[in-house]
């Protein structure tokens, strides 16, 4: 059977200066009854929390570190935030002599208070973890200060809780805003979707009822005019009835041989000047119109010729006559026989050559002007 004798280990020193108190020459295995034992002769009793080797030389250890880093890193370790370290005991490893770190000159103040007071059966020990922290110099003065680092890891981290809170609710803010913004964006383009449909809507409605109302009034203007050059085409009649009550062919049968303007070889002038009645010789010529006989003769190429004049200064001229019934100066109306159709002067045959000229002495066109007093040829 193997011996349950832990190996003899060398004396421990913890900083340097001496052996430290040696471990026991005899093993110790506590059993159910001796604990029993131990209760019932004293009660409750104060237990020393056994410390295995480990845990004191994790505690040393990190005591070395702290001095290392206040040595030597010490600016670097001021620019970071304070960091706990936080170690593990393991009370069911068996004691090994070492002195209790909270026992330590100069150690003991830099680590929490523990209860020594446990338990002995069925209690687990109320703090699990060791932690230790660093200071720098200027903290260590005084107790209060040399705890300033845990505190400011725990409002590092509260403040850092409360960054991430705060940029967690920022983010929130802003999603949320643009949120808003896109609601508000889309609700302001269809306002103005709905604006540009309404207003092409009426300026379509605008448009239709300006095209409705330019037809109409194109209508109207139409209707208007029709009615205006009917009204006027009455009155021209009304007026060429009555001139034709008091105008007259000059003759009643007849046909037209020759026009105003006609250009030919047989007129002297390379055209016609008048407009030709042809009708049998002896036919009665009438006058025109009530006016004065300003001349009745012989008149070259005319023949025999009649002119009247009428109380504007318009002449008519009738030419080529057979026979003469007026003479000058005299007085004649309308419709009055005033000659015959006769092929006097230079002619080809029996006709009227009727001539027209205004009171200046130009010669117009025959027709135009017979129409113009209401009388058709």
């Amino acid at each position: 059977m193997a011996s349950n004798t832990p190996a003899p280990e060398a004396p421990f020193d913890a900083f340097g200066g001496g052996a430290g108190p040696a471990a026991p020459d005899t093993e110790w295995n506590p059993t159910e009854g001796s604990l029993r034992a131990e209760n019932r002769s004293g009660g409750r009793h104060r237990v020393v929390k056994q410390r295995s080797n480990f845990a004191r030389s994790s505690t040393v250890l990190g005591v070395g570190v702290i001095a290392a880093v206040g040595a030597g890193g010490l600016a670097t370790a001021q620019e970071k935030p304070p960091v706990a370290i936080s170690l593990p005991d393991l009370p069911d490893m068996p004691d090994l002599g070492l002195p209790d770190a909270h026992d330590l000159p100069g150690v003991g103040a830099l680590l929490p208070e523990e209860n020594h007071e446990t338990v002995a059966e069925g209690r687990a020990n109320p703090n699990p973890l060791t932690v230790a922290t660093y200071a720098t110099d200027d903290e260590r003065a005084t107790k209060a200060e040399r705890a300033e680092p845990v505190a400011d890891v725990q409002a590092g981290a509260g403040d850092a809780g409360e960054a991430l809170r705060a940029r967690i609710l920022q983010q929130a803010e802003q999603q949320q805003a643009s949120a808003d913004a896109a609601d508000k964006a889309a609700a302001e383009k269809a306002a103005a979707e709905k604006a540009a449909a309404e207003a092409a809507a009426k300026a379509d409605a605008a448009e239709k009822a300006a095209a409705e109302a330019k037809a109409k009034a194109a209508a109207e203007a139409k209707a208007k005019a029709e009615a205006e050059a009917k009204a006027e085409a009455a009155a021209e009649a009304e007026r060429l009835a009555k001139l034709a009550a008091s105008y007259s062919m000059p003759l009643s049968s007849y046909s037209l041989s020759a026009t105003y303007m006609q250009s030919g070889s047989m007129w002297s002038s390379g055209y016609h000047t008048g407009l030709d009645f042809a009708a049998p010789t002896g036919t009665p010529l009438k006058a025109v119109h009530g006016a004065t006989v300003k001349s009745a003769g012989w008149s070259g190429s005319y023949g025999y010729r009649i002119v009247l004049e009428l109380s504007d200064g318009t002449e008519v001229w009738y030419c080529h006559l057979s026979s003469m019934t007026v003479s000058a100066g005299q007085t004649v109306g309308t419709g009055e026989t005033i000659g015959r159709v006769g092929a006097t002067g230079n002619v080809t045959g029996a006709h009227l050559h009727l001539e027209v000229h205004t009171a200046g002495g130009d010669g117009i066109d025959p027709a135009q002007w017979l129409r113009s007093k209401g009388l058709s040829l």
